[in-house]
């Protein structure tokens, strides 16, 4: 007997539906054919186990399993569940009553017990597309599908649950999410605050500029200077993530697996990589199926890369297109997959390799030659991409001991929100760009024109302060930033005077 059962596979940050045949005939053996992996094949083994341990049995007969369509790669042990019900169906030990309408997905144990799946969000979009009414998974999955509206979402803990729901025995509830109110709910509240920071004021105002234009930061100052406690706050500023934002951002972290019980993701992302990892594990990719990387998975959010000379420098190296493009393409012989990568990159470094470079209390010093082969470990064309360069310096002991606590998150986070309304309404015709960082050329000579006092400004210091050319269209972007928080509608002298000051690390200027 013939019975189609329904999965998924996960490409990228979609899903496609995939048919499940199971036939069986007379005969001896187990055939699974369709492109599977080696834990799919695995399948047999936990199958029968679970099977077995709740009072049902593979059938001594010719079993037949065909994956289709057969050249999309099937991974995991996600199939397990759609396959036993197959199993069970075609072999007539269960009544399942409308199994066309299901999509059936569960890894399991060999009790019959069911353990997560990855992707649930994306299977669960792809199902409702494709007309399917329900969607059976495990329970720890359930709120993360629910997001999905108009899609019946059946949570269950074992394969007894799936087999008594089918049969009409035990009907399941669905899972019910009204995803608009829980995120609006539960919109974040910052685990890290600027209040908790001592001094650092100039620090701050470099951290708000950056926030508000959406440009990228590098901090270079002496270890325990204030960087990475600086960098993790810099979330709590940027404005509250819109629903779009949150649902975007949660398919990328389905796709890992990494969505909490809450199902939407309702904060920005932080992540911050060793600087020992991979550039596999930096941008993303695979031996099959490529995963998201770091910068993908900081995808609305920020990432954070510490002690950034440390890093391999091929590894930087490969994240110099995706923060061009704000996305990130992995291609294989066969196929191409495209992950959002649209993120405020933070970098933190030392001075020198001594880490203390122009401390007049340390002893410890770095030759011009030192200093050099430690700033070549960062490419020119990367740097380019880095908008605001700013020095970072110890606080002093009286600031410290202050019992003064600084300004609030919540009270910068309005400056950056009203600053992003602003460059919201005039990128409106624009489906690329929606703030100042992500200007082109023919933006930024539209919005970032300057008076003939501010162009002279601007030619002597690029010719006094020896700045590198590639700062000039940097410098023209922040200053249209801080005339944005000024709610100014030209960029006046001082934006531009303030701007020209966070290129601290242009070659020609740091090794003097």
């Amino acid at each position: 007997m013939l019975i189609k059962t329904y999965g998924s596979a996960v490409f990228g940050i979609d899903a496609t539906t995939i048919t499940v045949e199971v036939n069986i005939d007379k005969g001896i053996g187990y055939h699974l054919v369709g492109l599977p992996d080696n834990a799919v094949r695995e399948s047999s083994y936990r199958i029968s186990a679970a099977l077995n341990n709740n009072g049902y049995k593979l059938p001594g007969k010719k079993i037949i399993i065909n994956m289709a369509p057969a050249d999309i790669r099937k991974e995991g042990a996600s199939y397990d569940l759609t396959i036993a019900v197959g199993i069970l169906s075609a072999s007539k030990q269960i009544d399942a009553k409308n199994i066309e309408e299901y999509v059936i997905m569960g890894e399991l144990s060999l009790d019959g017990s069911l353990q997560p799946i990855k992707g649930a969000l994306l299977i669960a979009i792809k199902a409702r597309e494709e007309g399917y009414k329900n969607f059976i998974l495990p329970k720890e999955n359930a709120k993360e599908a629910a997001i999905v509206n108009d899609l019946n979402i059946l949570a269950v803990n074992n394969i007894m649950d799936v087999i008594n729901h089918l049969e009409g025995k035990k009907i399941i509830e669905p899972t019910i999410v009204d995803t608009r109110a829980e995120f609006y709910k539960h919109i974040d509240f910052p685990e890290f605050d600027f209040s908790d920071v001592k001094g650092q004021e100039s620090i701050k105002r470099c951290m708000e500029i950056a926030a508000a234009g959406g440009h990228n930061i590098i901090l270079i100052g002496p270890p325990g200077a204030g960087k990475t406690m600086l960098a993790k706050r810099l979330p709590s500023i940027l404005p509250p993530m819109t629903l779009e934002e949150a649902l975007e951002t949660t398919k990328i972290h389905s796709v890992v697996g990494k969505v909490k019980n809450t199902g939407l993701q309702y904060s920005r992302p932080f992540r911050a990589p060793h600087h020992s990892c991979s550039d596999i594990a930096l941008i993303g990719g695979g031996n099959s199926l490529p995963q998201p990387g770091e910068i993908s998975l900081a995808h609305n959010g920020v990432l954070f890369l510490d002690e950034l000379p440390e890093f391999k420098r091929g590894v930087l190296e490969v994240m110099r297109q995706p923060l061009e493009d704000r996305e990130v393409t992995i291609s294989r012989a066969k196929f191409t997959v495209n992950y959002p990568s649209s993120f405020m990159l933070v970098a933190s470094m030392n001075p020198s390799p001594s880490g203390f470079f122009n401390d007049p209390d340390s002893p410890m010093t770095s030759s011009p030659a030192e200093m050099q082969r430690y700033l070549s470990k960062v490419s020119g064309p990367l740097l380019d991409r880095i908008d605001i360069h700013i020095e970072v310096t110890p606080v002093p002991f009286d600031k410290l001991s202050e019992e003064r606590k600084g300004e609030s998150s919540v009270e910068i986070r309005k400056r950056v929100t009203k600053a992003r309304e602003i460059q919201t309404a005039r990128f409106s015709n624009s489906e690329t760009v929606h703030y100042n960082a992500q200007m082109n050329v023919k933006q930024q000579r539209k919005y970032c024109k300057l008076s003939e006092q501010s162009y002279a400004l601007l030619k002597i210091a690029m010719e006094k302060l020896n700045l590198s050319a590639r700062a000039y269209d940097r410098i023209l972007k922040v200053s249209r930033t801080i005339a944005d928080l000024a709610s100014e509608e030209n960029i006046k002298s001082e934006h531009l005077t303030e701007a020209i000051q966070y290129r601290s690390l242009d070659r020609d200027g740091w090794l003097g």
